[in-house]
């Protein structure tokens, strides 16, 4: 009950930060970890402990499937350069060069500084682009900084578990290194097969609510599944998503798919606010059982990590930029070269979150030095989501972007395409399908000045006041007893989506997300 209590508190201290967080426009991964540390501080706060499988479990599978989801195959090989450099050599430099701190100033074990360099490792994607999605950013460069999020956890979580099973297990080098080396493809085919049976279940289900709960019973599923075949979970959930994601939307409704992405932002919100709550309360646990002298050390081995994660991926990406730029001048390579001003945002963008905080917690209890990790990953956290986190903006503004309308002017040809099909589906001369046509026609005009129709059209305004005013009288008509709560409810969900189709884009978004 103590726990519920403190998450219920971190969970109102979460909403009140985030409204600091919209009107300052701070990442409000920044604002939760920050609510995490005051609600850990509180002295009634409890003492936790979770399963580190579950943990993994928990935490890690809707992550890598909400990033998988949203990654499609040909992004990836359109921008395979950048991001293999991101995602796969970033992250192994920085694992590596935190190890060599670990051993060097701590003397850990080898296997045991990989794990710390492992868990520090992937920058959290969403801290990111909550940001940039309020910036008018080269198009590029936010495509790659949103994709590496799911290379760059499958890569940290590999070389996690390949570490933590070399620092837990004697036979490493014979048997399990061998398991693993199968795990791999067997977690793919498993992922792509699980996703192929989707498709048929899911179809049936699309639009229910028992639709919406398989998908979470599907993803944990998966999961579990392949950890019960020992394949690797991490590519299984990988596969699984890119395929759903490759198959599933254009046999979705429109319902199902809006109500779907809701519950799973507040899903993965939610899971946020869990995973920095189990952090600060296990982190507060171990500075209470430390002594001053190895909680010194620990503070200072912590700042090593923190220091060293900023300037490894920094420096990575300011000699890529300048190496392809070398190659490009050269006509050595089809890539385009960023320009400095990308490279040095895209270095900046470094924050942690919650695949950092979830490792961490999936650390067996046991494991060797297990509190002085657990103390760098939540000062990892802490430092970039708070140094990073809250000079993004100003240094947006410093670098001065010129302003990208590609993305805008792809909008425009594809509406006026859509708009274009519309007035040909129009046949005929009677009075509805004159007036139609006259409506498409009028939109197709407002689009192709590259403005979208509902903004500027005087019928969707007058259809939103009229909403707005059927949404008063169905008020009245509740408070006055006029009709039933099942009535006012049929009526609130008719209001809602005759809403949904008339408001301009982007103000039917969530604003967290």
């Amino acid at each position: 009950m103590a726990f519920f209590e403190s998450m219920l508190t971190l969970l109102l201290v979460a909403i009140i930060f985030l409204q600091f967080s919209r009107k300052f426009r701070v990442p409000y991964p920044t604002m939760l970890a920050i609510a995490g540390i005051i609600v850990a501080a509180f002295p009634w706060a409890p003492e936790v402990a979770i399963d580190p499988r579950l943990a993994l479990a928990l935490f890690i599978a809707p992550v890598l499937f909400d990033a998988a989801y949203d990654l499609p195959p040909r992004t990836l090989r359109r921008n395979w350069l950048p991001l293999f450099s991101l995602a796969a050599i970033a992250v192994i430099l920085t694992a590596a060069s935190v190890a060599a701190v670990g051993v060097a100033m701590a003397g850990l074990p080898l296997a045991v500084a990989v794990a710390l360099g492992a868990i520090v490792a992937p920058p959290d994607a969403v801290a990111a682009t909550v940001m940039l999605d309020r910036f008018n950013l080269p198009r590029q460069t936010y495509v790659i900084l949103k994709g590496e999020s799911l290379l760059n956890d499958a890569v940290a979580l590999l070389i996690f578990s390949a570490a933590v099973a070399a620092a837990t297990s004697p036979a490493f080098l014979t048997g399990i290194l061998a398991e693993l080396t199968l795990a791999a493809p067997g977690g793919l085919i498993l992922g792509y097969l699980l996703g192929r049976l989707y498709m048929i279940v899911g179809l049936k289900l699309a639009g229910t609510l028992g639709g919406t709960l398989l998908e979470f019973v599907a993803t944990f599923g998966t999961w579990i599944i392949a950890e019960r075949l020992h394949l690797s979970a991490i590519l299984a959930i990988v596969a699984y998503a890119m395929v759903i994601a490759r198959y599933m939307p254009e046999r979705q409704t429109a319902r199902h798919r809006i109500h779907s992405y809701s519950v799973w932002e507040a899903a993965v919100f939610l899971l946020n606010v869990l995973a920095f709550l189990l952090m600060g309360l296990q982190v507060r646990q171990i500075v209470l059982d430390l002594d001053p002298g190895r909680l010194s050390f620990a503070i200072t081995l912590a700042t090593a990590v923190f220091v060293t994660v900023i300037v490894v991926r920094l420096a990575w990406v300011l000699v890529y930029n300048r190496a392809i730029t070398f190659l490009a001048e050269r006509g050595l390579t089809t890539q385009a070269a960023p320009s400095f001003a990308a490279s040095l945002l895209a270095g900046w963008c470094g924050m942690r979150g919650l695949v950092t905080l979830a490792t961490a917690l999936a650390l067996p209890i046991d494991f060797h030095d297990r509190d002085i990790i657990l103390l760098s990953a939540l000062a990892v956290v802490l430092g970039t989501l708070i140094v990073q986190g809250l000079t993004l903006a100003p240094l947006i503004r410093f670098l001065k972007f010129d302003p990208d309308k590609s993305l805008n002017r792809d909008l425009t040809k594809a509406r006026v395409a859509l708009i274009d099909a519309a007035l040909a589906e129009l046949e005929g001369e009677d009075k509805s399908t004159r007036i139609l046509r006259d409506v498409y026609t009028s939109e197709r005009e407002i689009a192709a000045d590259g403005r979208h129709p509902r903004e500027v059209s005087r019928l969707d305004r007058q259809r939103r006041s009229v909403i707005a005013a059927k949404r008063r009288k169905l008020a009245e008509m509740r408070r006055a007893g006029e009709i039933d709560d099942d009535v006012f409810h049929a009526l609130e969900q008719e209001l809602d989506w005759a809403e949904l189709a008339v408001l301009p884009p982007g103000r039917d978004e969530i604003v967290e997300s």
